[in-house]
């Protein structure tokens, strides 16, 4: 890999930024041009340099130290590369709201450059570099990371509400970024579940310049909406206008697959993954979407490449190893198949506890469509054993996929629990309960599913109405631990989550701030992000959680200095 750095004389403009005092990371396989970077940053007065010659260790300080700057080569060698790097330190929030990642590289590939940018790197620099284009880059994107300090610093605190309005806040003094606060403040807006303001948002970009992430915000929110097919126009000319705007073919595709249109929908996930083949979950997608449609040899094509590529990146996920399983039996070739399902419980096992049972699920499967009904059974009936040892129930598609499994081989009390559970905690959920109406019919259970689903679904229902009486009684302690007592029996119940932590809130703003009561409402909001980003109440609740934490009491004479300016804390 050849790469130089020509000698330069920075410009005054250096001087704007005080590089000295930051803590810098150079990531490159080689030495040489590993000391080529730290010379270049040196120049600039750069002190505190560390170096990795790898992926994995340049996790390990990304581990120990919060770097202002990090250059990162794309091609390591062995083991992690540079997307992967990036793409783990986002997703694990090892860098600071402030810092700046420049992607480095010789690689000048489409391939390449797609992959990398779609982890948002805050610059790509393609070698050879001089000293002055470093700099430059450097002190641009700097100047811009700072306007957005203190609105990523409330995103990452979840007060998504407050760092939109510090968005608003920016753009009258920052014209210069305007486009970006505007853009970054349509994003929390759909993540605080306020759809219409977001929509006010992209249009005020839009009525600037036709700018197409504006664009395809639009046509997210009438995905969003249900409106399929001004989403699915919307995205195809976002496509057409920039063929290389990888999000919107993702999006297209979840456009056609909601409108039941999955042979279209899988066209598009095939020329996405053409264009920007290295994502795993854009290959995992392509495969599954080919296993729905029985199309193996293109299934088999899109796992393989997605357990090749997840082999050092953080999204590696089991689904690939239990969708390639899948085609091998599908294949009639049930040795690999098991020698997959042996691989992903050794490799999964520590981080996912319900990969034993959703490997057994897949066995069975496995069995079930090459024929081999006897062994099907032996694993249905080894499944029932897992759901007896262990109380808590998977996620969603694992149990529906179970229970399609367990009544394919003659077991019935199981699988009607596990559906029954699933509606508990998805009592409001109308497309979910015609799928599961669709597993029941296929059992030939047609009209006891039906009563099934409406006696599940007055249970939750009836659960959550006897907590939220007790809130509106003013039985607030009762209501509390009502709700706790709801949350244990529906761990995954949005509506009851929600209500748990407005009863906690409301308990708060009535009697009392209590850390123990607001690090609960805490737990309980953030278990609902997982399960459902972008909700309204979520970014509600959170703000009032915020408002409720006593202000720190400052000197007098400092209080006495800022009392024209300062802001009242509601309690």
């Amino acid at each position: 890999m050849n790469a130089s750095i020509n000698a330069f004389n920075p410009p005054a403009v250096a001087d704007q930024v005080d590089w000295a005092g930051k803590n810098y990371l150079v990531v490159d396989d080689f030495i040489g041009v590993r000391q080529l970077l730290r010379e270049a940053l040196r120049s600039l007065g750069a002190r505190n340099i560390d170096q990795a010659s790898s992926g994995g260790e340049a996790m390990g300080l990304l581990n120990k130290t919060r770097y202002d700057v990090v250059l990162c080569d794309f091609n390591l060698g062995e083991g992690k590369n540079g997307q992967q790097v990036l793409e783990e330190a986002r997703m694990r929030n090892l860098l600071l709201p402030s810092s700046v990642f420049l992607m480095v590289s010789a690689e000048k590939s489409v391939e390449s450059v797609m992959g990398a940018a779609e982890h948002q790197p805050d610059a790509y620099l393609v070698k050879p570099i001089t000293e002055g284009v470093l700099l430059s880059r450097l002190n641009r994107v700097w100047r811009k990371k700072q306007v957005f300090n203190l609105i990523d610093q409330a995103y990452l605190e979840k007060d998504y509400l407050r760092a939109a309005r510090l968005c608003e806040e920016q753009v009258a003094g920052n014209k210069v970024h305007e486009i970006d606060l505007l853009r970054m403040k349509a994003r929390l807006m759909e993540r605080s579940g306020e759809p219409g303001k977001a929509r006010e948002t992209y249009e005020r970009v839009l009525a600037q310049r036709e700018y197409q992430w504006a664009r395809s915000g639009l046509a997210k929110i009438r995905l969003a909406d249900g409106d399929y097919e001004q989403a699915r126009q919307m995205f195809q000319t976002v496509i057409a206008e920039n063929r290389y705007y990888i999000d919107a073919y993702d999006q297209l595709a979840l456009s056609y697959q909601n409108m039941g249109q999955h042979e279209e929908a899988l066209s598009i996930l095939e020329r996405a993954a053409k264009l920007s083949p290295n994502s795993v979950p854009r290959q995992r997608n392509l495969g599954q979407a080919c296993l729905k449609l029985g199309n193996v040899g293109m299934a088999e094509k899109a796992f393989r490449k997605c357990i090749a590529i997840g082999e050092y990146s953080i999204r590696k996920t089991p689904d690939a190893y239990l969708g390639l399983a899948r085609v091998c039996g599908l294949k009639n070739d049930p040795k690999e198949a098991l020698q997959l399902l042996i691989a992903v419980q050794r490799d999964f096992g520590a981080e996912h506890p319900d990969i034993e049972l959703r490997a057994k699920i897949t066995e069975g499967l496995v069995y079930h469509e090459s024929g081999d009904y006897r062994r099907a059974r032996k694993a249905g009936d080894e499944l029932e054993a897992l759901l007896q040892a262990k109380p808590e129930r998977p996620d969603v598609p694992t149990c529906l996929e179970m229970a399609t499994l367990l009544f394919a081989v003659g077991v019935k009390e199981a699988p009607v629990e596990l559906l029954c559970y699933v509606i508990r905690n998805n009592h409001d959920n109308q497309l979910l309960q015609d799928e599961v109406q669709k597993i029941f019919e296929k059992a030939r259970m047609g009209e006891e599913g039906e009563a099934l689903i409406r006696g599940a679904r007055k249970e939750a229902i009836d659960l959550m109405n006897q907590g939220v009486l007790l809130w509106k009684t003013n039985k607030l302690a009762e209501a509390v631990e009502w709700m706790r007592n709801a949350r244990a029996a529906l761990p995954h119940n949005v509506r009851i989550l929600f209500n748990s932590a407005q009863i906690l809130v409301s308990h708060m703003q009535q009697r009392g701030y209590s850390v123990e009561l607001s690090e609960e409402a805490h737990g309980v909001l953030a278990h609902v992000d997982r399960l459902q980003p972008g909700q309204q109440r979520f970014a509600q609740l959170m703000e009032q959680l915020m408002l409720l934490v006593p202000k720190v009491e400052e000197p007098v004479e400092e209080a006495v200095g800022d009392a024209a300016g300062g802001e009242a804390v509601a309690a």
